[in-house]
């Protein structure tokens, strides 16, 4: 795939060095020794950005890289493009992003172009702008899929009549990822629904309807209340067999009502996620969700170091997709990482035995 990138592209990273200050250097000592990484992050009010923060400062700094760390208030998009600012005026030599939503960069992000700076879009696409250079992030059609699997294979949908209740959530509509995670997610179930074997009593089976914004946990858990009480969900009333969620956050609201309706973990629906954040395991240990996907943030923070170090030595990244991410300017070349499914049965080897958490953290 890497011979799709034309030889433009290597001219123009060549120029970017060049107005940066920096010249490509066979073993890249003399770059990473004076290179300055600005690393922007959407919020610390979620564990999973606080991690992705400090596993990729950690790494720029053991490669000898200075870094400029800085976290968006809570998910403020004015803070984070006031940060960036500052990043470009502060001489950063390339830019880590994760954007707090995908559309709301393009004019800072084009003083960074003629700053000639490369960015990376980190996990969520930078959208509507010709500055991302590299996008590092999960292979998130895959999450979604993994995410209806675990649904269909947990109901026996292929072996079983049903018809099975389910209801549908997913995250910000200002976050280019959903259209992965649900749209992966729904290639596996809308067979299902469409053949009647899975039934959404509340009707809302559009991206739009299922978006929760922010991926707010308030938000979710007044929506899953609304939910329980206008379709009538409880332990004795009509049942609800799974509830399809993108990630842990969005997850922990549906949890909440439905533990405040009275399910038990003897009786709770599927409940998916992704993140594997910590009050989400505890509650897949507790039996109130079924499942997590789990994206190691190590890896996909050792790519972005890898990217960094390629773009600083003149080089080209190692991609493996160059045909699906187009940000409205064009195909990003992307790196994806593999995400897996976590459960009691593998969470453990997943997350304890591989550093990821101490034992202590779940208990």
């Amino acid at each position: 795939m890497k011979k799709l990138l034309s030889l433009s592209v290597v001219a123009l990273l060549v120029f970017a060095l060049t107005a940066c200050g920096l010249t490509p250097s066979g073993n890249g000592s003399d770059v990473t020794s004076a290179g300055k990484i600005g690393v922007s992050m959407p919020t610390q009010s979620l564990q999973r950005w606080n991690q992705d923060g400090s596993n990729m400062k950690a790494k720029l700094e053991d490669a000898g890289y200075t870094v400029d760390l800085q976290y968006a208030g809570d998910n403020d998009i004015p803070t984070q493009v006031s940060q960036l600012e500052n990043m470009i005026s502060g001489g950063c030599n390339v830019l880590v992003i994760a954007a707090i939503d995908g559309s709301s960069l393009s004019n800072v992000l084009e003083s960074a172009k003629s700053a000639g700076i490369p960015v990376i879009a980190y996990d969520r696409l930078i959208m509507n702008s010709d500055a991302v250079s590299y996008y590092a992030t999960f292979d998130n059609w895959l999450v979604g899929t993994l995410q209806g699997r675990y649904i269909a294979d947990a109901l026996k949908l292929d072996s079983t009549p049903g018809p099975y209740n389910v209801e549908l959530f997913t995250g910000a509509p200002d976050d280019n990822n959903i259209n992965f995670f649900f749209g992966g997610a729904m290639e596996v179930l809308q067979p299902y629904i469409d053949s009647g074997k899975l039934v959404v009593p509340s009707k809302q089976t559009s991206k739009e309807q299922c978006a929760t914004t922010g991926w707010n946990t308030e938000a979710s858990q007044t929506r899953m209340e609304n939910l329980i009480s206008s379709n009538g969900y409880g332990p004795n009333g009509t049942k609800l067999d799974a509830v399809l969620s993108s990630n842990d956050s969005v997850a922990n609201g549906i949890t909440n009502a439905l533990v405040a309706a009275g399910y038990t973990a003897e009786d709770f629906p599927i409940i998916t996620g992704q993140d594997c954040d910590k009050p989400t395991v505890k509650n897949i240990l507790a039996g109130t969700q079924a499942m997590s996907v789990f994206k190691d943030t190590r890896t996909l923070a050792d790519q972005a170091v890898n990217m960094v170090d390629a773009i600083l030595q003149g080089g080209l990244p190692d991609v493996t997709d160059t045909e699906t991410y187009d940000n409205g300017s064009g195909i990003i070349p992307a790196y994806l990482c593999e995400p897996v499914v976590c459960t009691t049965e593998n969470y453990k080897s997943l997350l304890i035995d591989s550093g990821y958490y101490a034992e202590s953290d779940l208990q």
